[in-house]
């Protein structure tokens, strides 16, 4: 199984506009790119307010839709969440149904009660 191509988007603006403009002139031609060698793009986002979400739920999903049947998703995690990043990757690397998908990390630890 080919490893998954991982797109750094995670030194965008902070500014929803800003970082979506910079997004879709810098990032959108790499990970086009990257799909044209492997069989998942992860974009790697980091934890921004909810003035991102609307973008990048949409540009998730249209290249998901574009470069179909390579599938397209994105993590978007704090620094500190590098394992939970890595499994959530593996687990996007065996879900072959799973595209267009934005999956929010955190790094609190799970206490039973």
């Amino acid at each position: 199984m080919s490893a998954p191509a991982i797109v750094d988007a995670r030194d965008l603006p902070e500014g929803a506009l800003d970082a979506a403009a910079q997004f879709h002139a810098s990032l959108v031609p790499l990970v086009r790119e990257q799909a044209k060698e492997r069989p998942l793009v992860v974009i790697d986002f980091a934890i921004a307010d909810y003035t991102h979400a609307s973008w990048r739920q949409a540009v998730v999903g249209q290249l998901a839709r574009e470069l179909a049947p390579v599938r397209v998703n994105a993590v978007a995690s704090d620094s500190a969440a590098l394992e939970a990043r890595a499994e959530t990757i593996n687990y996007l690397q065996h879900a072959p149904g799973v595209t267009g998908q934005i999956l929010a990390l955190d790094d609190i630890p799970f206490e039973n009660s």
